[in-house]
């Protein structure tokens, strides 16, 4: 039995080794930050996350839709948590298509806090014709949905550069290292001073890709922080339950020898 054991635990422990040296392997080129919600306990910082939704909305959201997210969730707990009246002043400043009326005629209206984010393009193909015959992808589990995390995007927003010498490039196409084939359609999105926080904070190139980042994280993720408390409490309670069933048991087979 105990041999059976051994061999059950090196089995598990050579499985996460080697998981562990590939995930290294297809990331150790990537940019490294330290994400404040990268730890079991981690949580996001607050001001990375206003100032992130404020990179999105003055850079990328006249390309990039996030589908899945309403307004109302910029003022809810464990995200950017901007106060109601500025929830309802953010969404204010967009229009959607609501009805029909009492004649039956749609008719546009300012978003509310029950509004989805409004997509910066009425269908996909005139996405794809405002970009070049490229689709910019939306943005709501974006970080989610590349290898690498939000490593990936980061080091992608922060990995522009003229291409080597061998490499052609038609126009409209741009040379990234990051980006897998290093080929992109889309423009470096990001230079200093580029926009003027809110907050003060100074704008360079690599502020507003951690923040915006962080804040794209946010969005894939908007119940991390409750799932990290919950994942803490699930634990606590298990130990607990392992610490009495322990004693319990115990207390029983003791009863037992006693009796042989």
């Amino acid at each position: 039995m105990k041999k059976i054991i051994k061999l059950i635990f090196l089995f598990v422990l050579a499985i996460s080794f080697n998981t562990h040296k590939v995930f290294a392997e297809t990331s150790s080129d990537l940019l490294k930050v330290d994400w404040s919600f990268k730890s079991f306990f981690g949580k996001f910082d607050r001001a990375s996350l206003q100032r992130g939704y404020q990179v999105y909305n003055e850079v990328c959201a006249s390309c990039h839709s996030i589908k899945y997210l309403s307004y109302r969730n910029l003022s809810e707990k464990g995200g950017p948590e901007f106060s109601e009246a500025e929830a309802k002043a953010i969404a204010s400043n967009f229009e959607v298509t609501d009805g029909p009326d009492s004649t039956g005629e749609m008719f546009t209206r300012p978003a509310r806090l029950s509004d989805k984010f409004v997509n910066p393009y009425a269908n996909k193909e005139e996405a794809k014709s405002s970009n070049g015959g490229a689709y910019p992808p939306d943005m709501s589990v974006l970080v989610k949905a590349r290898k690498g995390g939000p490593d990936y995007i980061y080091s992608l927003l922060l990995g522009y550069e003229n291409p080597p010498a061998e490499i052609k490039l038609d126009d409209g196409v741009y040379y990234n290292k990051y980006m897998y084939g290093n080929k992109i359609k889309m423009s470096a999105p990001l230079s200093d001073g580029l926009l003027e926080y809110s907050d003060g904070t100074k704008a360079t190139t690599e502020q507003m890709a951690k923040d915006v980042v962080s804040f794209l994280m946010w969005a894939s993720e908007p119940h991390l922080e409750q799932r990290h408390k919950l994942g803490f409490r699930v634990i606590v309670y298990l130990i607990i339950i392992s610490i009495l069933v322990y004693f319990i048991m115990k207390k029983i087979w003791l009863r037992v020898e006693s009796k042989v």
